[in-house]
């Protein structure tokens, strides 16, 4: 567990800034003993450091498989806006990061996957099939296919219109093949790991309708690969993962 406080040379000897500093040692040591029920050999590291360099730093040294932090938004969009020190720590890690919504998260036993054959999705498959499954554990293994629509003002003139409307049509039809079978083959690993695992075929905008997924099957966690792997590819997490981020009303784990 790491807590980081940065004090600034002029206030150092704030009577206000030492009393936060204090209260940040409370809060590490109830952390500690809150870990140490399920972690018997959890350990906490203080650091005068800007959060985000401190959390990234800790991670560095000690090689985690999995960093967890809190969100926090403020003002009336609170809802909408996840902490500059999360998303600085998604966007700067290494290692999948847990994202922390709610105030008291649920029992992880219903995971909602979202895949797209990359490997990113198939990294978040991965990791979710190394985790051991809790009794009647479930995964919703979800793909969304963006349909190719007809340009509105195409040309009309000796069936040009009529082609490019079949070419759209076989377009999609071959997506959605395609799509259902890589549900399909990528399944069958999280069943051998122990999870029950179901798969659905979405069509629409990907963010909207995995938010849809995940209200409906009222899950407790949504995994969603991350881009990037190194230097300045550590910022681009693809617009999905992006958006749930500030979206999903559960968790997020994104997996790199």
């Amino acid at each position: 567990m790491v807590a980081a406080r940065q004090i600034r040379g002029p206030y150092q000897r704030s009577i206000l800034l030492s009393a936060l500093d204090r209260h940040a040692d409370d809060a590490a040591e109830h952390a500690r003993r809150t870990l140490a029920h399920r972690w018997p050999d959890a350990d906490v590291v203080v650091a005068e450091q800007r959060p985000i360099e401190a959390i990234l730093k800790e991670a560095q040294r000690f090689h985690p498989d999995l960093i967890t932090v809190g969100w926090r938004g403020y003002g009336p969009a609170r809802g909408l806006l996840m902490g500059s020190v999360s998303r600085g720590v998604v966007r700067g890690a290494t290692c999948p990061v847990l994202v922390v919504r709610r105030q008291s998260p649920a029992p992880i036993r219903k995971i909602v996957i979202a895949f797209d054959s990359s490997p990113n999705a198939r990294r978040a498959i991965d990791f979710v099939a190394r985790l051991s499954p809790p009794r009647n554990g479930r995964v919703t293994l979800v793909q969304v296919v963006e349909m190719l629509a007809p340009p509105s003002r195409a040309p009309s003139v000796g069936g040009i219109r009529t082609s490019i409307a079949q070419e759209s049509k076989r377009i999609n039809a071959e997506r959605s093949t395609t799509a259902e079978k890589a549900l399909n083959h990528a399944a069958p690993e999280l069943n051998r790991a122990g999870w029950l695992t179901r798969t659905e075929l979405r069509v629409g905008e990907p963010l909207r309708e995995l938010i849809d997924v995940v209200n409906t099957s009222r899950a407790d966690l949504l995994v969603v690969g991350a881009r990037g792997t190194s230097g300045i590819r550590h910022l681009l997490l693809g617009s999905v993962a992006e958006g749930v981020l500030s979206r999903s009303p559960i968790p997020v784990l994104l997996a790199r």
